[in-house]
């Protein structure tokens, strides 16, 4: 971005990444803003500027993330729509993408790195594959859309593509890869609906794990978080009980819990793989902020 005068004869501000820089009459580059230019029309303008940037690059990473976590595809002329807006490109490029049947299924073994979105329909997406070559995905290979494959549906492959991508040198702006993942117990007690690995978990006050739950991305509603989720094209939800007295009243964690779009409670077994990873994924981070004795014990 080019430098912009100010009304104070000599200054010039522009943006460097998400700060106002602003430069002297003798073009040398100040550590601040002076504080006579704060108020400055064009300094406003640039702020006003850097918090929009700022908030369309989270709202960017959040979509893509909704994409991930919900397991939707996502059309290919979309991608290629936002990929020349630089922020929803920071949040997509290097991603794993597979393209997505006509049957609606994703086919993993087709996956690779998202490099590259053309607006040519027939040219699609370029990615590079785990054998390093350079792939596109497009109206000719008959890839009309494409799964951003949450990682829990990549274990099979999932060590390599880690490696891979370190060998690329590849950082993702949506967590993928290197998202934990959570696998469900291949024993669980018959017809059970709660899973109680994260229960009695003592906060001092309600109101502590509400705005962990919060500040971590998700919802806080009638007691519970709450983790909007999609699994094979049904809408669920995960729900974690923090409790539901004063919010500076004590509390105890209570059992992490997947519900239909009826409200129904789902018998743990029916659970699929990215429910079950993405809602203990929940109730593990709101239960790491749990109270910690003098002792060192966590409760």
């Amino acid at each position: 971005m080019g430098w912009i005068d100010t009304e104070s004869d000599g200054y010039a501000v522009t943006l460097d990444g998400m700060w106002v820089v602003c430069r002297n009459r003798a073009g040398r580059t100040l550590k601040q803003v002076p504080a006579k230019l704060r108020d400055d029309a064009q300094v406003v303008r640039l702020r006003q500027l850097a918090e929009w940037l700022e908030r369309h690059e989270r709202e960017c990473r959040e979509q893509v993330d909704a994409w991930l976590v919900r397991s939707l595809p996502v059309p290919v002329e979309l991608l290629a729509r936002v990929w020349p807006d630089a922020a929803w490109q920071g949040a997509l490029r290097d991603l794993v993408v597979a393209p997505v049947g006509a049957d609606g299924s994703a086919d993993v073994a087709r996956a690779g790195f998202l490099r590259d979105a053309d607006p040519d329909p027939a040219r699609g997406l370029g990615i590079v594959d785990l054998d390093g070559d350079s792939v596109r995905l497009g109206a000719e290979q008959g890839v009309e859309a494409v799964l951003i494959p949450h990682p829990v549906l990549l274990l099979e492959d999932l060590d390599d593509l880690r490696e891979f991508a370190v060998e690329l040198g590849v950082e993702q702006g949506a967590q993928q890869l290197f998202r934990e993942v959570w696998r469900r117990p291949e024993r669980l007690a018959e017809g059970a609906s709660g899973w109680d690995a994260y229960a009695r978990g003592r906060f001092a006050e309600l109101r502590h794990a509400t705005s962990r739950a919060a500040s971590l991305g998700f919802r806080v509603r009638g007691g519970y978080a709450v983790c909007p989720l999609v699994e094979d094209g049904l809408p669920l939800e995960a729900a974690y009980w923090l409790g539901d007295e004063y919010p500076e009243a004590e509390t105890e964690t209570g059992a992490l819990e997947w519900r239909d779009r009826a409200g129904r409670r789902l018998p743990l077994a029916e659970v699929g793989p990215v429910a079950w990873s993405e809602g203990e994924r929940m109730a593990a981070l709101v239960y790491a902020g749990r109270v910690v004795d003098e002792e060192g014990d966590k409760r």
